[in-house]
């Protein structure tokens, strides 16, 4: 590699980094350890192509395009955690590996205000997760930070908002949220 694709790949690192809270082949793995996977398998639970997943994890490419895509990488994400702390056996987890390959996207809140039937109570962390998804799909950090600046003069609220779930930190994002509920 040379340093031009070098530069490039970090860049793409960096970018997935503040999208998605750590460059995808870090996650990518970690899913697959978490949940007895190999590449292939993950490709297909998120609906990606083996060589796009690839790409995806080696930093020759930095977005996922596809919100949809984003939120089953959150389900799994969630899945890991489950099955890490014991709620979750090896056979739910198959059978909602499964789930979350059929599941078309769409919001973690119905119009409702509720959780869809049989996914649980979305926890803080995926409603956080899902803003940063939603707004990370229409704009890149920088140009979230720029729109950000603009609002800052005159609604100081909707720019910190902007900065906070677009372009910062899931941790710091749960902090927010969680200081303005009631």
């Amino acid at each position: 590699m040379d340093a031009a694709q070098q530069e490039a790949t970090a860049r793409a690192r960096e970018l997935q980094r503040s999208w998605y809270g750590e460059p995808l082949g870090a996650l990518f793995r970690r899913l697959i350890d978490d949940l007895g996977l190999n590449q292939a398998r993950l490709a297909a639970i998120l609906g990606l192509s083996a060589p796009m997943l690839s790409q995806l994890m080696s930093g020759q490419r930095a977005k996922i395009g596809n919100p949809a895509v984003v939120q089953r990488v959150q389900a799994l994400q969630e899945l890991a955690g489950q099955v890490a702390d014991g709620s979750v056996s090896a056979v739910e987890a198959t059978d909602r590996m499964e789930e979350i390959k059929k599941s078309q996207g769409g919001s973690v809140l119905t119009a409702s205000g509720q959780a869809p039937a049989g996914s649980g109570a979305p926890t803080v962390r995926r409603v956080v997760r899902e803003i940063q998804s939603l707004l990370r799909s229409v704009a890149a950090a920088g140009d979230i930070i720029d729109a950000a600046d603009s609002l800052a003069p005159t609604h100081p609220e909707l720019a910190e908002f902007l900065r906070v779930y677009g372009a910062g930190r899931t941790a710091d994002a749960v902090a927010h949220y969680e200081s303005h509920q009631n």
